[in-house]
């Protein structure tokens, strides 16, 4: 039988969506090694993602970033794999999926299918100061706007969704109505840096309202009542506006939330997590109302395989996978996890 102790270094492999990213965590030392390779440029011609040209690079890039991680690590093969196994693209999920499934045939070592949020959920206590459970995690994404109440590793309870769009779709689609191309959202905040925050003051949405959903296809529809009858040199005011307005929804349901538990720390994940405003309005409003956020360094905001290695670090040996459970799954509820062996 596996013990953890057998099992120090995890691979991770991460081919969600349009990065292709390799990691590996020792369970003594840390993270010894990681790598990525973002795909922005194949995809910015097209203005977003295209699933098939993202499979198709993943095929190529991810046995040289293989490569070069384990080379990083100065390790010659690991001692376990995990690997993203959804959400996400399901073409790109399978390439990631064969690729660990046949290196852990070959190695005859364990491998097991992440989540990809709970990759992301957990990527703060990657840090040095790491948060102690429980607490509450903001997940911002591309895809995904949560919060959720977090107990321990597999313990998870949603407190709030979006019921449209994610709040990383809103910068895009925002982005695109201000032709900042693509990707939309670090263009977007770069531009709102430049803005006056008073002059477009667009509506919170469902802060009116009980419960901890969100939904911004409202305030992307009033974004694209003021680009039309804006002149492009209101364009910097207008992001300002926006950025103003989904920051600080943001921050009033992570208040919402951290008194509904009663937790005193906050998780912030995802990609939208890098946002320089966001980051200011949550820790003003940590030191106003006596809660700590955290959130993960900027190379860990965006997908990555250090997050999904060091699930697999947190779930290995005692969850592995069995040869009849999917490679990938394009949808998967987070609540649907459970803890470690379970």
């Amino acid at each position: 039988m596996l013990v953890a102790g057998a099992l120090q270094n995890i691979l991770g492999i991460e081919t969600s969506c349009d990065e292709t990213a390799v990691a590996v965590y020792s369970r003594q030392r840390g993270l010894l090694a990681h790598q990525i390779y973002s795909q922005v440029a194949l995809h910015a011609e097209y203005g977003g993602v295209v699933p098939e040209l993202a499979s198709r690079d993943h095929v190529r890039k991810l046995a040289p970033l293989i490569a070069a991680a384990l080379d990083e690590a100065g390790l010659c093969r690991a001692d376990g794999i995990a690997y993203t196994r959804g959400p996400g693209l399901l073409g790109a999920l399978l390439v990631g999926g064969a690729v660990a499934r046949g290196l852990g045939m070959a190695w005859r070592v364990p491998v097991l299918g992440v989540h990809h949020m709970e990759g992301h959920l957990l990527s703060p206590l990657l840090e040095t100061d790491a948060p102690s459970f429980p607490f509450v995690a903001l997940l911002v994404s591309g895809g995904h706007t949560l919060l959720v109440a977090v107990e321990g590793v597999g313990r998870y309870r949603q407190l709030g969704t979006t019921v449209d769009d994610a709040v990383g779709e809103a910068f895009d689609k925002t982005a695109k109505l201000l032709a900042l191309g693509y990707p939309g959202g670090p263009a977007l905040a770069r531009l709102a840096e430049e803005g006056d925050p008073g002059r477009f003051v667009f509506p919170r949405p469902m802060l009116d309202r009980p419960g901890l959903d969100f939904s911004f296809s409202g305030l992307k529809t009033a974004v694209a009542l003021a680009v039309r009858d804006a002149d492009p040199a209101d364009h910097a005011d207008i992001a300002r506006g926006f950025e103003e307005a989904v920051t600080e929804t943001l921050t009033v349901k992570c208040r919402r939330a951290l008194q509904a538990t009663g937790y005193a720390r906050l998780v912030v994940a995802g990609g939208v997590g890098a946002n320089r405003r966001l980051r200011e309005q949550l820790d003003a409003a940590a030191a106003a109302n006596g809660f700590r956020v955290y959130f993960p360094r900027q190379a860990f905001c965006t997908d990555n395989g250090a997050m999904i290695a060091h699930v697999g670090a947190l779930r290995l040996p005692g969850d592995t996978d069995a040869a009849s459970d999917p490679m990938a799954v394009a949808r998967w509820p987070l609540a649907s996890l459970q803890p470690p062996g379970a």
